[in-house]
């Protein structure tokens, strides 16, 4: 099946309203095979939305639409989907008994405008809504099924997964769309799609097809892997397979295959060895703490996090060497290595990490621009100490320094090599 997505309403369409019903109304519909080639958000305007469905009607399978039904004149779902479809609007008195027994249980009178959400395009079944006023509805037009569902969360998953379970599931069998995500670091987009896209470009002619997304994020870059399969088995067999060839080309910039991030993978390595950690961070301020500190169980490795932005600090804290500030800079391998060595010493932990650099929009020089960012990581088994020349404001550089530091920490742990560079 091909669906269409539309949420209704103008708040969605200033700063300070955001659609995420139709993530969960997508995330539903894939795992019944349906495959969503639109979304949009529409405003209060009842020509632009009957527009929308009667362009829909006939060229895809389903519609589904979020919104619009409460009581109010700018309330105009119901009447864009009757004009679209060329029927008139009947009063259902089942549906304005339930909304006046509904506001009576309250103590409350039904205001005359609730009448609205009692009006029914001809043709189309009542979806009872038993977390609001507003019913939902479905009816099927030139070969099109349409849904109507109310914009509140809380009302509107509920009636989804019912429409599913009933209506739509059986119709799709156990054939659904099945996804897994390689996540990597450390390298660019480009170089990522250009060592993977020989590997993927065959998928699509299989017999259970494989669609790849590559998608660019801040500090990483992400390859979903959506097959269409008949079954649950058939996807994991040919997706685990599909992971392995990727893995196989892009070797250790992958940190996770099964949708962990970067801080989860981080944790259950030094859980695994039974490791603690200590991190030291100056032009980061303090954001890599957070992020390690984020995974639940973190109490359990992660020891403590000090944030030496003055050059003071790094020598009381972590008895990095005046002579070393001076002779190096506060921005510099040696000085990263001093304040990873200096923090693992006094919290005496297994691992330590240093982060000093210069996060802008001030401070950079010639030699060291703003993003020049030093980090050092020390683990029993070795260190290693980089010099990286991040891009961006002020956020993404402290970003990709905390992103940097776990990988090399990741890579360290994995690979027990010396990483240490000058």
């Amino acid at each position: 099946m091909k669906a269409w997505i539309l949420a209704v309403g103008s708040e969605m369409l200033t700063p300070f309203r955001v659609d995420t019903n139709s993530l969960a109304i997508t995330e539903q519909l894939n795992r019944i095979g349906c495959d969503v080639r639109l979304k949009a958000v529409v405003g209060d305007d009842v020509s632009e939305l009957a527009e929308l469905f009667a362009r829909g009607l006939g060229a895809v399978d389903l519609i589904v639409c979020t919104g619009g039904l409460g009581p109010t004149e700018d309330d105009v779902t119901r009447d864009a989907l009757a004009r679209a479809c060329d029927v008139a609007l009947d009063l259902d008195e089942g549906i304005l008994a339930r909304i006046k027994a509904r506001f009576e249980q309250r103590g409350m009178v039904m205001p005359d405008i609730n009448r609205r959400q009692a009006m029914v395009p001809c043709g189309a079944a009542v979806l009872e809504n038993g977390n609001g006023t507003a019913p939902g509805l479905w009816m099927e037009m030139r070969g099109t099924s349409v849904l109507l569902l109310p914009g509140p969360p809380r009302e509107m998953r509920p009636m989804l997964e019912r429409v599913i379970a009933e209506r739509l599931a059986p119709a799709a069998g156990s054939r659904g769309l099945f996804r897994r995500v390689i996540r990597i670091t450390g390298r660019p987009e480009s170089d990522v799609d250009a060592v993977a896209q020989p590997v993927y470009s065959k998928w699509l002619q299989a017999s259970v097809p494989i669609s790849t997304t590559i998608l660019a994020k801040m500090g990483q870059i992400e390859l979903h892997l959506t097959a269409d399969a008949p079954d649950p088995q058939s996807a994991a067999s040919v997706l685990e397979s599909a992971v392995g060839e990727l893995v196989a080309v892009l070797g250790q910039s992958v940190y996770s295959t099964d949708g962990r991030s970067l801080e989860e993978v981080i944790g259950a390595l030094l859980t695994e060895r039974q490791m603690t950690i200590a991190v030291a961070e100056s032009c980061s301020g303090g954001l890599l703490a957070s992020r390690i500190t984020d995974v639940a169980g973190s109490s359990g490795y992660f020891d403590r996090g000090v944030v030496s932005y003055s050059n003071e600090a790094k020598q009381e804290w972590l008895g990095v060497p005046e002579a070393l500030l001076r002779s190096h800079g506060a921005v510099s391998e040696p000085v990263a290595e001093a304040m990873a060595d200096g923090v693992r010493e006094r919290a005496r932990t297994s691992v330590g990490v240093g982060i000093t650099g210069i996060a802008g929009p001030g401070g950079g020089t010639a030699e060291k621009p703003v993003g020049t960012v030093a980090i050092a990581v020390v683990t029993p088994s070795g260190r290693a100490v980089r010099t990286f020349k991040f891009i961006g404001p002020r956020e993404m550089v402290k970003f990709q320094s905390t992103q940097a530091a776990m990988n090399m920490l990741r890579l360290q742990l994995t690979e027990g090599a010396s990483l240490h560079r000058r």
